[in-house]
């Protein structure tokens, strides 16, 4: 996914957003399943954990009231074309409609290396909204 995304925006650009993806991702994977109000599911197999999604719940004040959001899905590239991700969306989706939201919303990349989330997320029903967000290095 990282390398697609160096592709996608250049080396000057990616270099100064990911200097080091792999503690950014860490950060992130951390702060996305430790922030109050979050809810975290993970799927495990016999070989261990398998994938993970969080979703938060949102209310009237946010910009898309009544909405739940998938705000991380993540895969075992090992298990990933196994329906895992499949599997993690339609259990937030359930949680979101049992929280009695009546949107939910997910967001991911256009570059090829989020093919895969795009696949899974309009396989479950979601319909993309497309959008673009530009860089340039200065």
């Amino acid at each position: 996914m990282f390398a697609s995304m160096a592709d996608a925006l250049g080396p000057a650009v990616y270099d100064h957003l990911y200097p080091d993806w792999e503690a950014a991702q860490a950060r992130a994977v951390t702060a996305g399943c430790t922030r109050e109000g979050t809810r975290v599911w993970v799927a495990a197999d016999e070989s261990g954990p398998a994938g993970f999604v969080t979703v938060v719940v949102h209310d009237e004040t946010y910009d898309e009231p009544d909405s739940g959001e998938i705000e991380m899905l993540a895969v075992d590239p090992v298990r990933q074309g196994r329906g895992v991700g499949g599997l993690l969306t339609a259990h937030a989706l359930d949680a979101i409609r049992q929280a009695g939201c009546r949107i939910a919303v997910v967001a991911t990349g256009g570059d090829p290396g989020h093919a895969p989330a795009r696949h899974v997320y309009e396989r479950a029903g979601f319909r993309p909204l497309p959008l673009v967000r530009y860089y340039q290095p200065l």
